[in-house]
Order: structure tokens, then C-alpha cells, then sequence
């Protein structure tokens, strides 16, 4: 399966370009790293390609406006969308895009059409229903993983559940995300780097979440849970420690290793990107 990835080169006329990658969506993060002038080299060299991807197909993007200095960025996967690494290669991109605004969008390429002021609906997939990971029993060896693929599901103050999170985020089953964990393996605690959570307060009818990807309809979500108060905490996973009251205890991340890792993996991408 392909890895599609669209790039948008905003020049300083305001007029934008348009390019398609098939194959990078994974890794665009550590691409990402080499700094305006090596990207831009590698974009144009794609070739310009007038084809927007949808919420389904797009993996991952990103916008660079020359005028303005704003570089926005999503990815399904990477360093970028790991607990452990994902501070430290936000923080790597800012040094390496000095001066600029390096933003993280949620609304995955509906978030690049708004910000140049192009309909999203031309990128929705409004006929794709929900398509929510099935629920991880605790002996599933998918969470053997240092880095499983994942969400992790608090309900009121004692109930924790795990959801494959190779599909849609949890968030998008709304009010009937409930019945299915009625009838779910509960964990306990959740001791996980996770990729994305959620968590839900019945009696007050409240629900948070979060995730390190991106979320088709990310900012639509309060339609899915109506009655409901629906918080957004975009990458803030601590806010789901903090409600979670001991249900959600992921482990800690040490910066400095996490700097040198990403580094490591940028080093290694270049080298076999520029490969003879």
C-alpha cells in the first residue's frame, strides 16, 4: 500500500503549488529535518501535481509558506506520532526551520485547504463511516511492543481499555463508543506509550481526548457526542493522566535520549536518501 503524502509550497505571491508523494507519508518528519532549502529541493522535484488527497488517503503533508514562514506538518506515523519522541522532534524541527512557525495540524489536509482559504470540504470523506480499532484483550501481543499501535480508553475513575489504533481515532464512534466498552477486556491500569486516548466521565457526561496523528473531522467532534461536553487536548497526553485519576501511566520520557534517537534516524534517512 502506497504512503501518500501531498506537499504545499505557498510562494511569497500568496499563489500556491501542489505536489503528490506516493511514498512519503512515512518518514516525512525526518525529511522534514534537512531545513527549508533541502525540502524545497526535495518537493520540486516531485513535480507539480494538482491532486488533493482526502481525509482517507492523505497519511501525512505538509504546508511551507515562503512569504510568511509558517511550515504545518501531520503524519500517521514517524517519531513525530511516538510518545517518546514526540517532543523532541517538534523541538528538532523548530531548529532546523529557525525563524519560522512550525505548526502541528489535527484536521489532517482539511487543516492546509483552510489556512489558504480553499473549501475542506473538497477533501472530506463524508461517506467513510467511523473506522474504529476493535478492542485489545491485555495478553495481546500487539502490546508486547515498546511502541504499540494504540489508544488507550479511561472510563469514570476505574475502567481502562485499550483500542487498536490502526484506523479512525475512538472519539469518532461517539455516544456508541459506551456500549462497546460495556462489553469490553478491561486492563486495569494502562502502563503504554500510547498513539492517542480518550477518556469519559458518564456521570458528568464529559469526554476528553487526544492524539499524536491527525483526525479526520477533528474540530467536528462535539456533533458526535451531543449532550456532551467535548474536550480537545490535541497532543496533551498529561491531560489524560491528570483525569484519568491512576488509570493512565505511561512511561516517562527522557528528553536528551530522545534528541539523540531522532537525530540518529534523520542521520540514517539522509544517508540512504542520498545513497548513490
Amino acid at each position: 500500500m502506497a504512503d501518500r503524502a501531498n506537499f504545499v509550497v505557498v510562494r511569497e505571491s500568496g499563489e500556491y503549488e501542489l505536489y503528490l508523494s506516493r511514498f512519503g507519508a512515512v518518514g516525512i518528519d525526518l525529511d522534514l529535518l534537512e531545513g527549508p532549502a533541502e525540502v524545497l529541493s526535495m518537493v520540486r522535484n516531485l513535480g507539480v501535481d494538482d491532486r488533493w488527497l482526502d481525509d482517507v488517503h492523505c497519511q501525512g503533508a505538509a504546508l511551507i509558506d515562503l512569504g510568511r514562514k509558517v511550515l504545518m506538518l501531520f503524519a500517521w506515523e514517524g517519531p513525530s506520532t511516538v510518545m517518546r519522541y514526540r517532543a523532541a522532534t517538534l523541538q528538532l524541527l523548530r531548529e532546523a526551520w529557525a525563524g519560522w512557525d512550525v505548526r502541528w495540524v489535527y484536521d489532517g489536509p482539511a487543516d492546509l485547504r483552510t489556512y489558504l482559504g480553499l473549501d475542506p470540504e473538497q477533501v472530506r470523506a463524508r461517506g467513510h463511516g467511523p473506522a474504529v480499532g476493535s478492542l485489545v484483550e491485555p495478553d495481546d501481543e500487539e502490546l508486547a511492543d515498546p511502541e504499540p499501535m494504540v489508544a488507550v480508553v479511561t472510563a469514570g475513575t476505574d475502567r481502562c481499555y485499550v483500542v487498536a489504533n490502526h484506523s479512525d481515532h475512538p472519539i469518532r464512534e461517539g455516544v456508541a463508543l459506551l456500549d462497546r466498552l460495556a462489553e469490553g477486556p478491561e486492563h486495569g491500569v494502562c502502563r503504554l506509550s500510547a498513539e492517542a486516548g480518550i477518556h469519559v466521565d458518564p456521570l458528568r457526561r464529559q469526554v476528553g481526548w487526544w492524539t499524536l496523528g491527525a483526525a479526520a473531522e477533528a474540530y467536528e467532534m462535539p456533533q458526535r457526542w451531543p449532550g456532551w461536553t467535548v474536550e480537545f487536548w490535541q497532543d496533551r497526553w498529561e491531560e489524560h493522566i491528570r483525569v484519568s485519576t491512576g488509570r493512565f501511566e505511561p512511561p516517562p520520557v527522557d528528553r536528551e535520549r530522545a534528541l539523540a534517537k531522532v537525530r540518529t534516524a534523520a542521520e540514517r534517512r539522509r544517508d540512504i536518501r542520498t545513497r548513490p
